[in-house]
């Protein structure tokens, strides 16, 4: 499935992705009106479905998926709080560090397996003032990441998700979910999304990336929650007009796009399989979980590795000094990867 006027193969991530004709139809046809006045029917109906699949109360459509973290964040700390959150985690080192400027809270940062944290790591995490003299923050909030980015696309355990919630409950602290590609983990766990979420307080989902919208991420919680965040989102600049235009295309993406994401999967798969066959370039074969591989080359940098790749035209992202990253996504064929395994092959 290609669908794009390219000779390239992106594999930069999948938030690449570029609304296919059926999608771009949905959109032109969506009815609208004014979200900020709250009378945008399609925005209205997305919001419902996300919530609704997740098991809440209701919805808050907003621009992206930073802001999404961002608004919910807000939502559940005051300043001088403290959020738990793994140490390679979205949230903490690709978010501009709007957990400082917008909370005004701090970190604490426990170091997972694959970017996944653990009950005991998140237990051990949380610092509360009370006890103290005083020398502590209040940790009030835990966050996990499902996919893991960092951790190449890995997933959660269901039994573990229940453990954190259930530790962060004990200690008095809210949950969040940072799923931004939280419906490659459904997919990958065979886990209904209800199931997964339940026993957190807020998620963030992203349908920009795997989903194929072009835009736009959905925070769904309680009701109160949600009145709350609406505020947040109004301050940030995230309150849009006639949005449904994009409402619509997400709208599309969770009735057309979930099931396929098992191809992206598959291809990233083969690649990462492909890849441990080689002498030249090394791969974690059971961290490719979804749709991400991260690998190394035994003879250079990741970003010589890169430019080499980009020459053979296929784009890739040097994540650190010696991985790279391939994501998959719906404009990546059979073709690509056979192209992409080639391509590796020769830097041998």
């Amino acid at each position: 499935m290609r669908d794009i006027d390219s000779k390239r193969i992106d594999l930069r991530s999948d938030t690449v992705t570029q609304p296919t004709m059926e999608m771009r139809q949905a959109m032109s046809k969506a009815v609208v009106g004014d979200d900020v006045l709250g009378d945008d029917p399609t925005v209205q109906r997305l919001e419902s479905m996300i919530s609704e699949l997740c098991g809440k109360d209701a919805g808050l459509f907003v621009p992206s998926g930073t802001m999404s973290n961002a608004v919910a964040l807000k939502t559940h700390t005051t300043p001088g709080d403290e959020i738990i959150t793994e140490r390679y985690s979205h949230i903490y080192l690709y978010e501009g560090g709007g957990y400082a400027a917008l909370c005004g809270s701090s970190i604490a940062l426990p170091e997972g397996q694959n970017g996944l944290l653990s009950p005991e790591l998140v237990e051990k995490s949380i610092r509360k003032q009370k006890g103290s003299q005083s020398h502590y923050p209040d940790g009030s909030l835990v966050c996990v990441e499902n996919t893991a980015n960092r951790g190449g696309g890995t997933c959660y355990q269901q039994d573990v998700l229940d453990a954190i919630a259930e530790v962060s409950k004990s200690k008095n602290c809210s949950t969040h979910i940072d799923g931004a590609r939280i419906f490659n983990a459904t997919v990958a766990t065979n886990t209904p999304l209800s199931r997964m979420t339940r026993d957190y307080d807020s998620v963030s989902i992203c349908l920009s990336k795997g989903l194929g919208a072009p835009v736009g991420s959905v925070l769904v919680g309680s009701n109160e929650f949600i009145e709350q965040a609406h505020r947040w989102r109004k301050m940030f600049g995230g309150g849009m007009r006639q949005s449904g235009i994009l409402a619509a295309a997400g709208i599309y993406a969770i009735e057309n796009n979930i099931e396929r994401m098992e191809k992206d999967h598959a291809r990233a798969k083969t690649i990462a399989r492909a890849i441990d066959e080689m002498d030249h370039v090394s791969v974690d074969v059971d961290a490719v979980q979804t749709n991400m591989v991260y690998f190394s080359a035994n003879d250079y940098t990741a970003s010589e590795v890169s430019q080499k790749m980009a020459k053979a035209g296929i784009d890739m992202f040097d994540i650190s000094p010696t991985h790279c990253r391939i994501v998959t996504h719906l404009h990546i064929t059979d073709e690509d990867v056979q192209g992409v395994i080639e391509a590796l092959a020769s830097l041998g």
